[in-house]
């Protein structure tokens, strides 16, 4: 595909996003009943002030157009974050956007205070998590909890969307993306199968192993992969609470946990695929012995709208 093709095609998406943005939940939907972990929470009017103490949910929020006002941020210039602290993938839409970052790790609830919020969302788990200031934070505003870990990006989008009156926006960043995969899934070439798809960390020669549960296993076995089954008996580690998304190897669990044929790996780059590869732990495997092991780009770590869009993209170029 060329790039003038590409850039039409871009265009013509932009356009009909920003025509769907133009319809909003109206006000006779308003106020809503909204449910999570918690209990039943009733929204009087649709937000206008929405902070996300969770940089995962922060991506969401942004592809829908919702008005995320600040959000909690993670250390800057990591290998997936940029200056601010914000994930890659979106980190120019926040800029444009004028998104403010809260704070770094930690959560601050006088932070999220000072931004006048009308709507807080909190993740359930992981490491973006500010469960533990529920009570002062529902004290500020309507404070939800949205759980990432046990769904596909799609989900939590349309979650989100509910949420919010944007329901139509999630729709259509949805259809944006079952365009692009049906063009995908015309030509592409897997290989072979099954797949670990992962997190690695050379430095620790840890990895976190994305489950069928998590959103990157979903997209996989959406495009058509076949994820690999973890062997039974392998003893795994534990933290960041009870995670459905993924499965922590470590030492010599990590060589006897990843038996796929082939490897993918999120949030990473082509150095981290010469740390496979030179990892001697590793160097009988399946995947590693015949060179089958490739990075989807540094921007993957979370899902989102835009991260997808980036993986088809370098999947197109990987097996296309």
């Amino acid at each position: 595909m060329n790039y003038a093709s590409v850039t039409r095609r871009l265009t013509l998406l932009f356009f009909s996003f920003v025509m769907v943005a133009g319809s909003q939940a109206s006000g006779a939907d308003w106020p809503r009943s909204i449910t999570d972990s918690r209990g039943v929470h009733q929204l009087e009017s649709q937000p206008e002030r929405i902070v996300s103490t969770s940089v995962t949910l922060t991506g969401s929020l942004l592809a829908l157009g919702a008005p995320v006002v600040a959000s909690g941020a993670t250390m800057p210039n990591n290998r997936f974050a940029d200056g601010q602290g914000f994930l890659r993938q979106w980190g120019e839409v926040a800029r444009s956007r004028d998104l403010t970052r809260l704070y770094i790790g930690e959560p601050n609830a006088e932070a999220i205070m000072a931004e006048m919020p009308d709507l807080i969302l909190i993740s359930a788990t992981g490491g973006d998590s500010a469960l533990a200031l529920y009570d002062q934070l529902s004290a500020i505003a309507p404070t939800l909890i949205v759980n990432y870990d046990d769904k596909s990006w799609q989900t939590l989008l349309t979650e989100l969307g509910e949420i919010t009156g944007y329901e139509a926006q999630a729709a259509q960043r949805i259809h944006e993306f079952d365009l692009e995969l049906a063009r995908l899934k015309q030509h592409i070439k897997l290989p072979p199968q099954p797949v670990n798809a992962l997190v690695y960390s050379p430095g620790s020669h840890r990895a976190n192993l994305w489950t069928s549960e998590s959103a990157q296993g979903q997209l996989l076995e959406q495009i058509g992969f076949t994820l690999a089954r973890l062997p039974e008996g392998i003893p795994v580690l534990k933290s960041q609470g009870k995670r459905q998304d993924i499965i922590q190897l470590g030492g010599e669990q990590l060589a006897s946990g990843l038996n796929g044929q082939s490897m993918l790996l999120f949030a990473g780059d082509d150095k981290d695929v010469a740390a496979i590869y030179s990892n001697a732990l590793l160097s009988q495997l399946p995947s590693v012995e015949n060179k089958r092991v490739w990075a989807l780009g540094v921007e993957t770590f979370r899902l989102d709208y835009y991260s997808v869009m980036l993986i088809l993209q370098r999947l197109n170029a990987l097996f296309g």
